[in-house]
């Protein structure tokens, strides 16, 4: 049987039946990490969003959660959003499969404030482009990107103030765009995936990593490591998507509440992770770690090295524009941040 076949009887059974079980809308959200709102970001965000729509939409709707990668890793739950009836909250690992040009938005040193990502992400000629380039490409709807953890910060079982301290190091990488970035600096990149981070550098298969302080305090990596760098690498952030079908058979009415409730739920989360990142760092120092925030000029050198590295990498993976637009929808987001 043909895909398109096969998702259009499943629509019609999930949401067409009349007095069936399904007959209430209801609709599966996939997302990685626990069901639990103070240390999962991506959780919050999916508890309030399955609130606001159920809410707005008189319980028309129903949005069932599965956190932990129930439904399958990256790959797989991008797979399902683009041929089932689901909701997804994928990373940029997922996202890679199907559309790389989004790791042009994650350029090392790319926003200067949370204020600017969110001008960014929010309306920038970049992402009104990534969502149509998106939704001809796969059928997916991108509807939000949803903040996870504010920046990334580095970790190291040595002080890392400025690129130069690098030289050496083995550091713990999430994909080949860090390796980049990490042999720029003049220190090693390894891939390792999350749950081995830990392991590798309480045994000094690698010395550092990097992630925002919530997953710091979620990895227990403070047990390992001594030293916090609020060098604010990337924007920490996953991208909530709908399958294009399913959008297109709700009601007007629904896919309003759908849209409407998805911002709101990504300002309350965001506003949420924010005004937790100066207890988590005061968490992680109270652990044993020392904080170190760079000073503008080692600011400027690691982005001087950073960003060309990482850029070089991507120039390979997806055609200039892309990177040109979302450098120049950036500069224009930093300048409206620092008003």
């Amino acid at each position: 049987m043909k895909r398109t076949t096969l998702f259009g009887l499943i629509l019609s059974l999930v949401l067409i039946i009349p007095g069936s079980a399904l007959a209430a809308k209801s609709i599966k959200m996939s997302y990685n990490g626990p069901p639990n709102e103070k240390d999962n970001a991506v959780h919050y965000f999916a508890a309030k969003f399955k609130g606001l729509v159920e809410e707005a939409t008189g319980g028309e709707v129903e949005i069932k959660l599965y956190p932990n990668s129930q439904l399958g890793n990256e790959e797989q739950r991008m797979e399902q959003v683009m041929s089932s009836p689901i909701i997804n909250v994928a990373s940029y690992g997922g996202l890679q499969i199907v559309f790389p040009e989004m790791f042009a938005t994650n350029i090392p040193f790319l926003f200067d404030s949370y204020k600017a990502a969110h001008n960014f992400f929010d309306g920038s000629e970049f992402m009104d482009k990534a969502r149509a380039e998106m939704k001809g490409r796969t059928g997916i709807e991108l509807l939000e990107v949803v903040e996870e953890g504010g920046f990334l910060a580095f970790t190291c079982d040595k002080p890392v103030h400025s690129p130069k301290d690098f030289k050496g190091l083995k550091f713990r990488a999430m994909d080949a765009s860090q390796v980049a970035m990490y042999e720029a600096f003049g220190a090693s990149g390894t891939p390792i995936p999350w749950t081995e981070v830990y392991l590798a550098l309480k045994t000094g298969v690698a010395d550092g990593q990097m992630n925002p302080p919530t997953y710091i305090i979620m990895g227990s990596l403070y047990e390992v490591q001594k030293h916090l760098t609020l060098a604010n690498v990337q924007y920490s952030d996953q991208f909530l998507l709908i399958n294009g079908e399913l959008l297109a058979s709700l009601t007007p009415a629904q896919q309003k509440a759908i849209k409407e409730s998805a911002h709101k739920a990504n300002v309350a989360t965001r506003e949420f992770v924010e005004s937790l990142v100066d207890e988590r760092v005061k968490f992680l120092e109270s652990n044993g770690m020392t904080s170190y925030t760079p000073t503008a000029e080692e600011s400027a050198e690691f982005k001087k090295l950073g960003s060309p590295s990482y850029i070089k990498w991507l120039q390979e993976k997806v055609d200039q524009t892309w990177i040109d637009l979302a450098m120049k929808n950036a500069r224009k987001a930093n300048a409206e941040g620092a008003k």
